[in-house]
């Protein structure tokens, strides 16, 4: 018994994960005047809007979109180089990328503006999933307390998916089935709500076919 604790012990090192990529973005007077999101390379989705908030949001992207990011990250020598332009531009906010390679290897890099294409590419992705999880608390926030503005939360939310821009759309799948079921929201709400809910829940179905017929 010792042997074979000693052996998974040995396969298994305490505290091991996957990779994880980590944008944080500090720019106050904005809203949120902090960003947080970490992304492992397994998926998992962590966004926070305080660096002390005990209460993060998670959820759960496809592999196959979060590859894509972590070729950036490689293309960016895992954040072992210079992002920062150097140019005479606005400010738009501290950010920072920083990789954890899941074995105690880490490395970041800290800029206002690049001109970098491989750092542009990650940085509208990274803001593109800061601002979905941003529409799922406007969005949850709405049916808590203001129901007269679930409709233009829900706008929000179509308006990122018609671009592309939604980040693990399934997450939004129980609101979505709440809203469109409830008969205290307006026809035209419940209705947005149950449109939007059938193309997230097709787009899956497709995802999982495709990845099916791939095997």
């Amino acid at each position: 018994m010792k042997n074979s604790l000693l052996f998974l012990f040995v396969l298994v090192p305490f505290g091991a994960h996957g990779s994880v990529i980590t944008f944080t973005k500090e720019f106050p007077g904005s809203t949120p005047a902090f960003t947080y999101v970490s992304l492992s390379d397994s998926g998992g989705l962590v966004y926070k809007e305080a660096p002390d908030d005990e209460r993060p949001l998670k959820a759960q992207m496809e592999k196959k979109d979060v590859a894509p990011l972590f070729d950036l990250a490689a293309k960016l020598n895992y954040f072992n180089m210079k992002l920062e332009s150097g140019l005479k531009v606005a400010n738009t906010g501290k950010k920072v990328f920083r990789f954890d390679d899941g074995g105690g290897k880490t490395s970041e890099c800290v800029f206002n503006y690049t001109t970098d294409p491989a750092g542009q590419q990650l940085l509208a992705r990274f803001e593109d999933i800061a601002a979905t999880e941003r529409a799922f608390i406007d969005l949850e926030r709405a049916t808590r307390f203001d129901k007269l503005g679930v409709n233009d939360a829900l706008a929000q939310i179509e308006s990122l998916w018609l671009k592309k821009q939604l980040a693990a759309p399934d997450q939004f799948l129980p609101l979505l089935t709440r809203i469109s079921s409830h008969e205290s929201y307006m026809h035209l709400v419940r209705e947005r709500a149950s449109r939007l809910k059938d193309e997230f829940r097709s787009a899956g179905q497709t995802r999982d076919a495709a990845g099916v017929g791939a095997k």
